[in-house]
């Protein structure tokens, strides 16, 4: 049997507090959604100021990374050049959404909606730093999937 971390609700909460602090601290009105490695939400939190369709965006980034183990901002830059057909997945295809891998394994994923794309992204990167330092939010091998075509 193969052993895999996991991801936990105090990670989750970890993580829910640092995005928080992140976007308070930049006067941010985000929505944050943290999901396990299945897709399934864990947390979500709405900061005063984030509008109201922010929620379901915030799940879509969160479940486009969790389902393909990319950032979303993957899918954004795949439709914008030579692959337009992805833009007909179930995918949301716009920056903010980041899997979390430990040791070569999804263990969960977060999205963040309400501000600029990059900065929706900041906020999930201060997140995962946080609870996981050495997480990384790309798969060995696919450093270069979101360069520029």
């Amino acid at each position: 049997m193969k052993m895999k971390p996991a991801l936990t609700l105090s990670d989750a909460k970890k993580m829910m507090a640092a995005a928080e602090e992140e976007a308070v601290r930049n006067n941010w009105g985000v929505v944050i959604a943290i999901l396990n490695d299945g897709g399934r939400i864990v947390m979500v939190q709405r900061l005063d100021g984030a509008r109201p369709g922010n929620d379901q965006i915030a799940i879509a980034k969160a479940m486009t990374s969790a389902m393909t183990c990319r950032p979303s901002v993957v899918w954004e830059k795949w439709i914008d050049g030579p692959h337009k057909a992805y833009a007909t997945f179930p995918f949301i295809a716009a920056q903010g959404g980041l899997p979390i891998i430990i040791d070569g394994e999804l263990i969960g994923s977060i999205g963040v909606s309400g501000v600029k794309a990059f900065e929706d992204e900041i906020v999930a990167n201060a997140a995962i730093k946080a609870a996981f330092p050495q997480a990384k939010t790309v798969r060995a091998g696919e450093e270069n999937d979101a360069a520029t075509f």
